[in-house]
């Protein structure tokens, strides 16, 4: 069997032996399976309509076509189903090729990869996150219909989470007011700019959005009764140790507010000193330095006053990672097929905004 594929270079794609021949295996989205199933059987199967007098049979081929258009049909209509792929990697290219024809788009990467199942993995929650937020301000314009569903659901799935553990809510609370002004602006501005698909549907899109800002504004926290070890009972080095692990200033300041040992803990000047230090460089310290009333520079002040100038330093416990022998864009731990003889030397790690400027031409 020829081994052929949209590039001589590429692995090609994945063929099934059936009793016809050889068929390549289509992207396939598991909502529609027992669908699919149901009207294969009755594309198969010789269907009788009309009155009594006069009865229509429709040939198996004409069968075939309307299955397939209610299957079309039923995946369009279904605003909850996912494109699913079983490869969870994609080959970046920005050009044709003698080789390959077209480019890959944003939307087209955001559906291969699997970010719903990447929200469930706490080491990669905050960089979805992020790269929502990032898609949401500059890049929800040049997303596919498709795309657009597998962002919204995801998103949902996201508020769910927040919602049913509490996880860091204010990193949502911040993805849904950046989404919902962009979307207020490109609305009113409809006519002057790009929305893929009905305005209603994103009028309702919106509506959904402030729903979801208003269960995370009502939102509260559960309080665990326990009656052994709790954070206040330990030592202050140890407190201190756990604020100084902290790369958010915010995340300082939320902690402070937890009891008044704390709060004394969280304004301790070295500690914002070294935030300042880990973000911004030293010329940056010289060009907005802020005083205090007794003449010492005021590092918390620094902090949020340089946060609003210079980029700050983005950490996260996994990212997606890009072969630069391959173009290849993926998950470390899914992997991909590598054809250099040393893959690990030709991996690189791809930051939110990385992957946006990957896919701008």
């Amino acid at each position: 069997m020829p081994f052929l594929g949209q590039d001589w270079r590429s692995p090609g794609w994945r063929w099934i032996k059936t009793e016809d021949g050889w068929k390549r295996c289509e992207p396939f989205s598991p909502t529609l399976e027992d669908g699919s199933n149901q009207l294969n059987d009755i594309s198969h199967t010789v269907i009788l309509t009309g009155d009594d007098e006069d009865e229509e049979i429709y040939s198996t081929e004409d069968c075939e076509f309307a299955a397939k258009k209610r299957k079309k049909d039923h995946f369009r209509n279904n605003t909850d189903s996912q494109c699913f792929y079983r490869e969870k990697w994609i080959y970046v290219h920005k050009e044709s090729t003698r080789e390959r024809h077209g480019y890959c788009t944003l939307g087209e990467a955001f559906n291969r990869l699997d970010f719903s199942s990447a929200i469930q993995d706490i080491r990669r929650f905050n960089y979805v996150v992020k790269l929502l937020q990032l898609i949401a301000k500059s890049q929800l314009t040049s997303l596919s219909g498709a795309a657009q569903k597998n962002y919204f659901n995801i998103l949902d799935k996201i508020v769910r989470k927040v919602m049913e553990d509490q996880y860091n809510p204010r990193l949502i609370k911040d993805l849904l007011q950046d989404l919902s002004s962009t979307l207020c602006i490109l609305i009113r501005g409809v006519g002057k700019s790009v929305l893929v698909g009905n305005i209603n549907i994103w009028i309702c899109r919106l509506e959904t959005i402030l729903l979801w800002q208003q269960q995370l504004k009502n939102l509260q926290m559960n309080k665990e009764v326990n009656n052994g070890l709790t954070l206040s009972d330990l030592p202050l080095h140890m407190l201190n140790n756990i604020l100084y692990r902290f790369s958010d200033g915010w995340d300082i300041i939320t902690l402070g507010q937890v009891t008044p040992t704390l709060y004394m803990l969280s304004e301790d000047r070295q500690l914002w000193k070294k935030l300042c230090q880990y973000h911004f460089a030293e010329k940056q310290f010289c060009r907005h330095l802020i005083l205090s009333e007794k003449g010492h520079i005021d590092w918390k002040l620094m902090y949020f006053a340089l946060q609003k100038y210079y980029p700050i330093k983005e950490q996260y416990g996994d990212t997606l990672h890009f072969c630069r022998h391959c173009s290849i864009l993926f998950w470390k731990d899914t992997g991909h097929p590598c054809t250099a003889s040393d893959p690990n030397t030709c991996l690189m790690p791809v930051s939110p905004q990385h992957f946006i400027d990957l896919f701008k031409f």
